[in-house]
C-alpha cells in the first residue's frame, strides 16, 4: 500500500538546514498496524505528515497503492487526503463553532458528494458518541473530542488511518478507551499507522518502527502482516473527483459571517452606504429626468418660440420689438414655410380676475385655435374655443389649474361667468397642468382667443411671439434658418438677419437641463463610488484579519481534503456574500431614502430593475476585487504550517 524510497525532507532552521527525514525507506502493507516511535525531533511526525500527504518531500519517491505520488498537483494530493487517508491529530483540531455532527461532516463537504447526516451519525455511534452529536467541542471532554476526531477521519471510508500522538492529551483511562477504539478499527481491516511516545501503546502494535535523526533505526514486526491487497492505480482516479458545489461554499460563508455578526455588519457598512447612495441617486435623477421630459413634452413637441427682434445698445438689451414687430400677416407667412407644420400667434398681459366675491391677478394669454395642438393643451374639463368663436371675437376663456384652485376652490368652473379687467367672459374649459418653470407658474393662466385679446381686451396691434410647430425634429435647424429669412423678405431687409427675430428652441432648453442632470449624476456617482471603494478596502482588511484568525481552521480544512482552490472559493464567496448582503440592504436603504425625498421634497423618483442590477453588480464586483487577495493568501497556506499556527 505504501512505499517510500530515499525520502528526504529539510527545514530551514536559522542559518542551517535541518534534515527532518534523511533517506527514509519504508514499505507498509494493507491491513498492518504500525507504531512509529522516537525522541522529539527524530522525524516521526514529519514522516507521518509525508505519508498522509500533508507535507511534500524534497527528494525520493513515494508510491501509494502502486502509483507514484511524488509529483502530484496540490489538487490531487488534497483529493488523496480526502478519500484515502484518515488523519487523527493530537490537538483534536475541531472547529469550535460546529457541533460534533457538523465536525464529522466536514470531510464529506470536500468529497464532491454532499454531506450525508446518516453517515456522519453512524460514525459517531461507532465511537460511542450517539448521544453527543449536537454538542459543541467546548461541551465535550478531551476523550470525547478525540472520538469526534476519529469519527471525522472515518467518515469518507479511508483505506489508511494515521494518528499523531492520539492519546498525548488524555488521562490514562481515556487513553485506553481511545486505543481500544483504534484497535477495533484495525481489527475491522483498516490499515493503522500511529505515532506515539507511549511505550505501552507502541507495544500493542503489530509492527514497531523506531526513528532517530531523520532515519529509521529499527523495524520490528510483532505479528503476521495482512495479505489484504488493494487495486493499484487508485490514486490516479482521485484527480477526476468532483469539487464541492458553490452552494456548499455559500452555506459555509453564511455560517462564518453569522458567527461574527457585528464585525460582518460593520464590514458591509461601506458597501451598504455606497449602494444606497447609487440607488437613491438614480431613483431621484431618473424621476426628475422623466418629469422634466413629460413637462417639456406637455409644452409641445418640435416647438420653436419666435420673438420680435431686439438689439443691445451700449451693452443694454432693449425690449422685444425694437427692431421688428410681428403682425398677423407675418404669422401667416411663417405658416407657409416648408418646414413648418402649424403656427399660433400669442399676446400676453396681466388681468384682474373676479368671480363671485373672489379675485386674483393672473396672466392672460391670447392664442389662436392651433394652440391646443401645438402646446398639447387639450382641456381636462370642457372644451377649447372654436374657429367660429375666434373669428367672432367671442368672450370665452379657459382657466389653468392654479386659477381653478385659488379662485374656484374645487367648484366646476365650466359655464361660470368671470370678469377680466371688468369685461365678462364665459369659462368653456380647464387647461391641463403644465407645472412650474424657471419663468413662472405655467398653470397660473387664463387663455382666450387671440382676436378677443387684441381687439377687445388688450388693444394690441402686434403679436408678442409666435409658437411654431416644426414638421419633424430633423427639420428644426432648417426651420431656424427659414424663419429669419422669411421675416427679412417681408421687411425687405438685406444682409444680416440675426436681429430680426429671436428664436427660443425648447429642445435646447431640454438638452441644457439634461446636461445639468447628467453632471449631477456623475458627481453623485463619484461620491457613491468613493463610498464603495472605502467599503471594499474595509472588507479586504477584515478578510485579511479573518484569514489570520482562522489559520488553524484553514489548515484543518486542507488536512481533511480541501484543496487550495476550495479555500480560495470559500473565502471569495464569503467576501461576495458580505458585499451582496450589503448591496441588498443598501438597495432597500436607497429605496427608502428616495421615497422619503419624494414625500418631503416632492421630488419624483423612478426605481427600475436596472437599478437593482446595478446595485448587485457593484456589490459582486467589490466582493471579487477586494476579496481575491485575502482568498489567495488563505489558499496558499501550507496545511502543516497552518495547523501549527498559534
Amino acid at each position: 500500500m505504501i512505499e517510500l524510497r530515499d525520502i528526504t525532507r529539510r527545514y530551514r532552521g536559522g542559518s542551517s538546514d535541518v534534515r527532518a527525514l534523511d533517506g527514509v525507506n519504508l514499505v507498509i502493507g494493507a491491513g498492518e498496524y504500525v507504531a512509529i516511535i522516537g525522541p522529539s525531533g527524530s522525524g516521526k511526525s514529519t514522516m507521518l505528515h509525508v505519508l498522509g500527504f500533508l507535507d511534500r518531500p524534497d527528494g525520493g519517491v513515494y508510491r501509494f497503492q502502486g502509483a507514484d505520488t511524488t509529483d502530484l498537483t496540490d489538487l490531487a494530493r488534497a483529493r488523496l487526503r480526502n478519500r484515502y487517508i484518515g488523519f487523527v491529530f493530537q490537538q483534536f483540531h475541531l472547529l469550535p463553532r460546529f457541533t460534533a455532527l457538523e465536525n464529522v461532516q466536514l470531510p464529506m463537504t470536500y468529497a464532491g458528494r454532499g454531506s450525508t447526516v446518516e453517515k456522519a451519525r453512524h460514525c459517531l455511534e461507532s465511537v460511542g458518541l450517539a448521544d453527543r452529536v449536537r454538542h459543541r467541542p467546548n461541551e465535550l471532554s478531551g476523550g470525547e473530542q478525540q472520538r469526534v476526531a476519529i469519527a471525522r477521519a472515518l467518515v469518507n471510508d479511508p483505506v489508511v488511518l494515521m494518528a499523531d500522538e492520539p492519546t498525548g492529551n488524555l488521562d490514562s483511562r481515556t487513553e485506553m478507551e481511545i486505543v481500544g477504539v483504534l484497535e477495533g478499527l484495525h481489527a475491522a481491516g483498516l490499515t493503522l499507522v500511529v505515532v506515539t511516545h507511549e511505550k505501552e501503546i507502541a507495544a500493542r502494535a503489530h509492527r514497531l518502527i523506531a526513528m532517530r535523526d531523520g532515519r529509521i533505526v529499527s523495524d520490528e514486526g510483532r505479528g503476521a502482516r495482512s495479505t489484504v491487497t488493494v487495486p493499484a492505480g487508485a490514486p490516479r482516479t482521485v484527480q477526476a473527483m468532483e469539487s464541492p458545489g458553490i452552494f456548499s461554499h455559500v452555506r459555509q460563508a453564511v455560517r462564518s459571517l453569522r458567527a461574527h455578526k457585528t464585525r460582518a455588519f460593520l464590514s458591509m457598512l461601506g458597501v451598504l452606504i455606497g449602494v444606497g447612495a447609487v440607488i437613491a441617486m438614480t431613483a431621484v435623477t431618473g424621476g426628475a429626468r422623466d418629469a422634466l421630459r413629460t413637462q417639456l413634452m406637455s409644452m409641445g413637441s418640435n416647438l420653436l418660440m419666435v420673438f420680435p427682434g431686439t438689439r443691445q445698445v451700449y451693452g443694454v438689451a432693449l425690449e422685444h420689438g425694437t427692431v421688428t414687430r410681428l403682425k398677423l400677416e407675418d404669422v401667416q407667412a411663417l405658416a407657409e414655410l416648408p418646414s413648418v407644420k402649424s403656427v399660433s400667434a400669442n399676446v400676453r398681459g396681466r388681468g384682474q380676475i373676479v368671480w363671485g366675491g373672489r379675485n386674483r391677478n393672473t396672466q392672460v394669454l391670447g392664442v389662436e385655435p392651433a394652440y391646443v395642438n401645438i402646446r398639447a393643451s387639450q382641456p381636462v374639463f370642457g372644451r377649447f374655443f372654436t374657429e367660429e368663436e375666434y373669428a367672432s371675437r367671442a368672450l370665452v376663456a379657459l382657466v389653468g389649474p392654479t386659477v381653478l384652485l385659488e379662485l374656484f376652490e374645487g367648484v366646476n368652473p365650466v359655464g361660470e361667468s368671470i370678469r377680466i379687467n371688468r369685461i365678462p367672459f364665459t369659462i368653456v374649459g380647464v387647461l391641463p397642468s403644465k407645472g412650474g418653470q424657471q419663468w413662472g407658474d405655467m398653470d397660473d393662466i387664463i387663455v382666450i382667443p387671440l382676436s378677443t385679446a387684441m381687439y377687445r381686451l388688450m388693444g394690441k396691434q402686434y403679436v408678442d411671439y409666435v409658437d411654431v410647430e416644426v414638421r419633424s425634429e430633423a427639420m428644426m435647424e432648417q426651420a431656424k434658418l427659414e424663419i429669419p429669412e422669411q421675416v427679412a423678405r417681408r421687411y425687405r431687409t438685406a444682409g444680416n438677419t440675426e436681429d430680426l427675430v429671436r428664436i427660443r428652441d425648447m429642445t435646447e432648453i431640454q438638452s441644457a437641463i439634461s446636461k445639468t442632470s447628467q453632471t449631477m449624476e456623475i458627481l453623485l456617482g463619484i461620491i457613491a463610488g468613493i463610498s464603495l471603494l472605502v467599503g471594499g478596502i474595509g472588507i479586504m482588511n477584515i478578510m485579511l484579519v479573518s484569514v489570520r484568525e482562522r489559520t488553524r481552521e484553514i489548515g484543518l480544512r486542507k488536512a481533511v481534503g480541501a484543496s487550495g482552490r476550495d479555500i480560495l472559493l470559500q473565502f471569495l464567496v464569503e467576501a461576495v456574500t458580505l458585499t451582496v448582503s450589503g448591496g441588498l440592504l443598501g438597495f432597500l436603504l436607497g429605496v427608502v431614502a428616495a421615497v422619503i425625498l419624494s414625500h418631503t421634497a416632492e421630488w419624483p423618483i423612478r426605481i427600475t430593475a436596472g437599478s437593482a442590477i446595478l446595485a448587485m453588480g457593484f456589490s459582486v464586483a467589490v466582493g471579487l476585487v477586494f476579496g481575491i487577495w485575502p482568498a489567495r493568501q488563505a489558499s496558499r497556506l501550507d496545511p502543516i504550517d497552518a495547523l501549527r499556527y498559534e
